[in-house]
């Protein structure tokens, strides 16, 4: 193969028109790097941005991400390897994160946007393609195309998967003696059995988008008259709510609550430690999403970002992220190392005919100025 079919491979790789291992066979570096790794046993495994001498990443890299997330040991690992320790901002909304961007010096290194973000992100020039021969641990064949297609634009990627999930609610089954199966129901008890009990995202996707649902509309919907009906009803539940927060887990373990809106790890983490948590996916549907990492335009921290990346895409470290946080990755190398258990969790991996009634978050949604009013005033109520 001469200069130019290489180069011309190596592209296709890092646009993630080609997997990994297509690129190496026809290149034929993957027998080279065969023949290295039966002599040099280790030096190919693992973590191949740990190559560098401990501490030329810096002291840290700051990350942006979603509340209980992440396998705190993980992050200890790579601090111990690479010398730079995890700080992590924790947000609640999309929203938040794009303001923090937008307002500038946020000072992130990594964020974890979800896939309807993407677009608007690279759209105001707020991220950058990455260079895939720095993430040596992504594999894009090995990624479900639902679930990695929205960090792909243009040809470029932009990001790449983190986990992928649903939004649903949990109930306390010893508080609530209702069996709730719907979002109607939800936002009954809410106002019923379980007033004062009851949470709500402070996000105005899922908290709009569920409401929407209840009456049977699109999760999201930007049409005023069903926008109009779902505010009517966020107002009425309003006075019921414990809180509007994202971080509902210790008001769910300490009693406080009964009832929340809920992602997929939320659920998984809450049903191991207190069986009675029961989480639903309301029938009329609601959300499907997938996160994803991305570094932000001018990080301060490039190498510490792409080397943390790659470290935790690493199917034995992601193996122990998904056992800590109970979201399913969507990546097969990853599923093949977990255990039949979790595998067969329905919290994890619903049935396809509750999958089938949900919906990517679209878009438009995120920069919306009726939603975003909507949402100040269901919150100054």
């Amino acid at each position: 193969m001469d200069r130019k079919d290489f180069i011309k491979q190596l592209r296709s790789w890092q646009n993630g028109s080609i997997s990994r291992r297509e690129f190496l066979g026809k290149t034929g570096l993957g027998v080279a790097m065969a023949v290295m790794a039966a002599n040099m046993p280790g030096l190919l495994t693992g973590n191949r941005a740990f190559a560098a001498e401990k501490g030329s990443l810096g002291d840290r890299v700051v990350l942006a991400t979603w509340p209980n997330y992440h396998n705190a040991e993980n992050f200890a690992a790579f601090a111990e390897q690479t010398g730079a320790q995890v700080q992590m901002n924790v947000f609640g909304s999309n929203e938040e994160m794009l303001a923090k961007l937008q307002a500038g010096g946020s000072g992130w290194d990594v964020f974890v946007p979800t896939n309807y973000t993407i677009s608007t992100y690279a759209d105001l020039g707020l991220i950058e393609p990455l260079d895939l021969a720095r993430l040596p641990n992504f594999d894009p064949a090995s990624y479900e195309k639902r679930f990695m297609e929205q960090g792909v634009i243009n040809g470029k990627v932009y990001a790449v998967p983190k986990n992928w999930g649903t939004t649903g609610f949990v109930y306390d089954g010893e508080k609530i003696k209702a069996r709730p199966t719907t979002w109607k129901e939800f936002w009954e008890l809410a106002k019923g059995d379980a007033s004062g009990r009851a949470m709500v995202h402070d996000y105005q996707l899922t908290v709009i988008g569920n409401a929407l649902k209840s009456f049977g509309y699109s999760f999201n919907s930007l049409d005023p008259k069903e926008l109009a009906e779902a505010e009517k009803l966020l107002l009425e539940v309003k006075p019921h709510l414990f809180a509007i927060n994202s971080d509902y887990q210790p008001s769910m373990r300490n009693g406080d609550a009964w009832m929340s809106m809920c992602w997929t790890g939320d659920a998984s983490q809450l049903h191991r430690d207190m069986p009675q948590m029961t989480y639903v996916l309301g029938r009329e549907g609601g959300e499907l999403w997938s996160d994803f990492f991305a570094i932000p335009k001018g990080a301060e921290r490039p190498d510490a970002a792409y080397a943390f990346i790659n470290y935790l895409l690493d199917p034995q470290v992601n193996k122990r992220e998904v056992e800590a946080h109970g979201y399913p990755t969507g990546d097969k190398r990853v599923d093949a190392l977990l255990p039949k258990s979790m595998l067969e969790d329905p919290i994890m991996y619903p049935a396809a005919d509750l999958l089938s009634a949900l919906e990517f978050g679209a878009a438009a949604t995120l920069t919306s100025p009726a939603r975003a009013e909507l949402m100040a005033r269901f919150k100054a109520a």
